[in-house]
C-alpha cells in the first residue's frame, strides 16, 4: 500500500525540520512522530490531515476563496502562465548550475501551488542533488488545494510578516503576482541567493480590464513603484520582460474571470459581458525583477 500523502510531506518536514524556526518565539523546531513541529518553548503546529502546516492562529478574511484557486489551478493546467513558468525555470537552472547542494525554493505567495510545482518539474531534473520546494500563503484555502495536488513540497499557511522559516533557507525566493515582505526575504535569502518577483506590465489582461473598467481610471495600471521599491530593498540585477498572447474559448473565460482580483471591482452587467464571451485573446504582459541582497 503506497503512502499517503500527509505521510510524505510529514517525511519530507521531518528530513527538512533545521529549516524551521518559531513564528511565535523564533526558536528552533523539531518534528515530532511525523505529527507536530515543536519548539524549544513547546509550541506545538500539528501537520494537518492533507499534509500541510498551519502557523496561523485564525484564518484571515480574505477574497481569496477555494472558488478562485480552482480557476487559478485550471488555467495553469491548461497553459495559461506557461510561457513564464519557463522563462523562470530557465533562469534558477542558470543560476544554480554551480551548486553542488541541494537547491532550496520558497514562493512566498504560491497560491495554490501550481506556478512552484510547474517550476519545480522543469528544474527538479537539472539539479545536482535534488531540489527542496516551499510553498507558503497566508490562504488556507489555497494550501489546502496546493497540498491535496502536489505532495513533494512543502506547504504551510503563514503570514509572510512572520516566516516559519531559519535564517539563510533558500536560494531562491519566488514572489509571483503576490505581495511581498522584503524584510523577511534578506533575512531567509541564504549567501548569494536570489530573489525573483514577478509583477504586471501594464498591458497585463488589458482586454479584461478594457472589457471591466472602460476607459475609467482602473483600467490603467503602472508599476513603477513596485519597481523602485524592489531596488531600495535589493540589488536589481535584471529586468526580464515576458509578453504573449493566450487563446480562450468560453470555458477558460469563466475561470479566467473567477481567476482574477480585477473582477471584484466590475459590475455584474460587465462580468457577464465578459462570461458572454465565446472566445477571446487575452495579453499575458509581466516584468521579472531578479535581485539579489545588498553586499
Amino acid at each position: 500500500m503506497s503512502e499517503s500523502k500527509k505521510t510524505i510531506q510529514a517525511k519530507l518536514m521531518s528530513e527538512c525540520e533545521g529549516m524551521f524556526r518559531c513564528p511565535i518565539c523564533f526558536m528552533p523546531m523539531k518534528m515530532d512522530q511525523l505529527r507536530s513541529l515543536i519548539c524549544t518553548n513547546r509550541h506545538c503546529f500539528d501537520v494537518s490531515r492533507q499534509g500541510y502546516l498551519n502557523f496561523l492562529n485564525r484564518s484571515p478574511k480574505t477574497k481569496y476563496d477555494k472558488r478562485l484557486f480552482q480557476a487559478r489551478q485550471t488555467m495553469c493546467q491548461n497553459g495559461f502562465f506557461e510561457p513564464l513558468i519557463e522563462r523562470i525555470s530557465r533562469r534558477i537552472k542558470h543560476e544554480s548550475g554551480t551548486k553542488k547542494q541541494r537547491i532550496r525554493i520558497l514562493d512566498a505567495g504560491c497560491g495554490e501551488g501550481s506556478l512552484l510545482s510547474g517550476i519545480r518539474e522543469k528544474v527538479s531534473p537539472h539539479t545536482a542533488n535534488g531540489l527542496l520546494s516551499v510553498g507558503v500563503d497566508i490562504s488556507k484555502e489555497g494550501i489546502l488545494a496546493a497540498s491535496k495536488a502536489y505532495s513533494d513540497s512543502i506547504w504551510c499557511v503563514a503570514d509572510l510578516a512572520k516566516c516559519p522559516f531559519a535564517n539563510q533557507q533558500f536560494d531562491f525566493i519566488l514572489n509571483i503576482l503576490s505581495p511581498s515582505n522584503y524584510s523577511e526575504f534578506n533575512r531567509m535569502l541564504a549567501n548569494d541567493g536570489t530573489v525573483i518577483k514577478v509583477i504586471p506590465e501594464k498591458n497585463y489582461l488589458k482586454e479584461v480590464r478594457d472589457v471591466f473598467y472602460g476607459h475609467t481610471p482602473r483600467r490603467e495600471y503602472s508599476n513603477e513603484g513596485t519597481v523602485k521599491h524592489f531596488a531600495d530593498h535589493f540589488d536589481l540585477l535584471d529586468m526580464e520582460h515576458v509578453r504573449y498572447r493566450v487563446a480562450l474559448d468560453r470555458t477558460l473565460i469563466g475561470h479566467l474571470v473567477r481567476m482574477t482580483p480585477l473582477s471584484w471591482g466590475a459590475t455584474e452587467e460587465r462580468l457577464q459581458k465578459m462570461l458572454d464571451m465565446d472566445s477571446a485573446e487575452i495579453t499575458v504582459e509581466l516584468t521579472i525583477l531578479i535581485g539579489k541582497t545588498f553586499a
